[in-house]
């Protein structure tokens, strides 16, 4: 026999174990067992350390699945939130720039219509400086959760070690 059908056999083994093979590849593994010795005790070889493996038990920390959950989660939210994060920032830049350049016309308005509708100076004033200070306030708000997600992340971090 040659080198070529040894390494076939070889090759028809470890496959055989693993994903499986034809019919007839099994036919002719069969066939080739019988008649070499060498494939024939490198296949009980590798039935036996499977066999051997099987029955090996591995302990693991009880919390390694519960920590390899949150870390893929997190790992997953912060590949989400990435790219998101510029344009939350470009677009609080542009909002600003535009709050800052329609000021004075937001203000005549809302002025005008306070006066128009009869309604105190403070309550229009009061919008003015709500719609000022709605931009900062959704970014202090985004910007608080980023904090939390990040202070629970440190809280895991310090329980595995």
């Amino acid at each position: 026999m040659n080198q070529e059908m040894h390494a076939r056999a070889g090759l028809l083994i470890a496959q055989e174990r693993i994903e499986g093979i034809s019919p007839a590849d099994q036919q002719w593994l069969r066939h080739h067992l019988a008649e070499c010795a060498s494939c024939s005790s490198l296949a009980s070889a590798t039935e036996q350390a499977l066999r051997s493996l099987r029955g090996l038990s591995v302990p693991l920390p009880k919390t390694l699945a519960t920590r390899t959950q949150f870390r893929v989660r997190m790992r997953a939210q912060q590949l989400r939130g990435e790219p998101r994060w510029r344009m939350v920032w470009a677009a609080c830049g542009v909002s600003w720039v535009f709050g800052a350049a329609t000021a004075p016309y937001v203000w005549r308005g809302l002025e005008w219509a306070g006066h128009r509708m009869g309604v105190p100076n403070f309550i229009w004033e009061l919008g003015f400086g709500l719609w000022w200070a709605l931009p900062a306030a959704v970014v202090a708000i985004m910007l608080l959760m980023t904090d939390s997600g990040r202070r629970r992340e440190a809280n895991w971090n310090r329980q595995e070690n």
